[in-house]
């Protein structure tokens, strides 16, 4: 049951997932899930903003776990460890941001808390990005109804009480975006001119929400948050991560995606339709080939167990195979910049394992997210051929700066030839290929 805005209850587990819920469709602006860990009502530092750009405290404690569809539902996800927040956290701010829109034009928001407890919240990776597992006990849930021009939104917090953790519903929103959330609580940004602290609509926090105590500002890191993203198309299909000031730490390369309404049809597009109403998972494989300076190739996938190494050669390393499509943030690889130096090319691919015929009935987007710069997204084209595998990025080293070159190219593999080897082919990758299962 949703509780009601204002409203408070116990939060009685150790650690819980936070599932920022909403309706996409057309004109629907995208939402990105926030949260900030707060002493005496601001951060410390810049790092105790957990976003899409910065998707993991250093403590461990509070992770940004990526986006999902399904079922009509999109979801953005943060996974808290409360047991492992520090104790000088008083509170943890749930908030979200609107991309390209209001939260008036937002339909079915809310926030729902469930019992982490026991799930997997351990390190996949560098970034500490884990894969707690989707379901667990709603533990409370709440519904925002009144949103209007808001572009930034605090839907609810968790805060220390008697020893325990509690969850309050808030419900107040920014019309400053999440720069003049961010800003608000003690954040530099990285704007030339951020909203002032003043911005929060629907008048002053309501007496279940003290004002935050004022305090003497916290020293700027040196380098500000970047709130920015960067969307890749046909007509700008590329975009330097030098420039973006993201060639250190690691990048994680992420896939999610979901079923398309499967069209009435003939040929193999109906074929396809049964194939995907059949009681089978659809799994899909991330994996990437690459080609390091010193040329030397191959391939990280989860076929064969060749899930690679992020501190010895590749550098490119596999978080894990989701065999079912129910992990929440779908699947991910993770690549070391600190050996970019040692990067000639990296092609990142997607291909079905089973399930499916082709892509023809699924939409997917891919995010690379470098640890130091603004996120890159892009969608891939609807499939209009019978594709079993996609070309989905290069990574380039020029030997002058790092790029990320959108491809989103399906590829029909002749008969007799596996995937790998398609991709291979259309790319002058010349490896040698021998079958292999998972």
């Amino acid at each position: 049951m949703s509780m009601p805005k204002g409203g408070n209850a116990p939060v009685e587990a150790g650690a819980v997932r936070i599932e920022l819920s909403w309706r996409p469709g057309p004109g629907v602006p995208d939402v990105d899930a926030s949260a900030l860990l707060l002493d005496g009502g601001k951060v410390r530092d810049d790092g105790d903003f957990v976003f899409y750009n910065q998707p993991a405290h250093a403590s461990g404690a509070v992770r940004h776990e990526g986006k999902r569809t399904a079922a009509g539902a999109a979801t953005d996800v943060l996974a808290v460890d409360l047991a492992a927040v520090e104790p000088a956290i008083e509170r943890v701010v749930l908030a979200a941001s609107a991309d390209g829109g209001t939260f008036g034009q937002v339909p079915e928001l809310s926030v729902r808390v469930l019992d982490a407890t026991g799930t997997n919240t351990g390190n996949t990776g560098p970034l500490g990005v884990g894969a707690a597992a989707p379901g667990g006990a709603e533990l409370v849930r709440f519904d925002s109804q009144d949103a209007t021009v808001e572009t930034a939104f605090v839907l609810g917090e968790l805060y220390r009480r008697q020893g325990g953790w509690k969850f309050r519903a808030i419900g107040q929103g920014y019309d400053s975006g999440l720069a003049g959330l961010a800003t608000d609580y003690g954040i530099s940004v990285d704007d030339p001119s951020p909203a002032p602290a003043h911005s929060m609509t629907q008048g002053q926090p309501e007496a279940s929400t003290p004002t935050p105590p004022a305090r003497a500002a916290t020293p700027p890191a040196p380098t500000p948050v970047r709130l920015s993203k960067v969307t890749l198309t046909k007509d700008a299909p590329a975009v330097s991560l030098t420039k973006q000031g993201g060639t250190s730490g690691a990048l994680r390369v992420n896939l999610n995606w979901q079923m398309r309404q499967a069209p009435q049809t003939s040929g193999w597009g109906r074929k396809l339709s049964r194939a995907l109403a059949g009681p089978t998972a659809l799994d899909l494989d991330l994996g990437a080939l690459y080609e390091l300076t010193d040329g030397s190739k191959g391939v990280v996938q989860a076929l064969g167990n060749a899930f690679g190494s992020l501190h010895a050669p590749p550098y490119i390393h596999l978080d894990g195979d989701d065999r079912t499509g129910a992990v929440a943030s779908g699947e991910n690889l993770t690549v070391s910049l600190d050996h970019q130096h040692l990067i000639k090319r990296i092609l990142f691919f997607v291909t079905i394992y089973e399930g499916a015929r082709s892509f023809g009935d699924l939409k997917a987007t891919v995010t690379l997210t470098p640890q130091r710069g603004a996120p890159v997204d892009f969608s891939l084209d609807e499939c209009t051929v019978p594709s079993n595998v996609c070309a989905l990025a290069l990574l380039l080293n020029t030997g002058s700066e790092l790029v990320i070159q959108r491809e989103a190219r399906y590829l029909v593999p002749e008969r007799g030839v596996s995937p790998q080897r398609t991709v291979d082919q259309a790319y002058g990758w010349g490896m040698r290929w021998a079958p292999g299962r998972k």
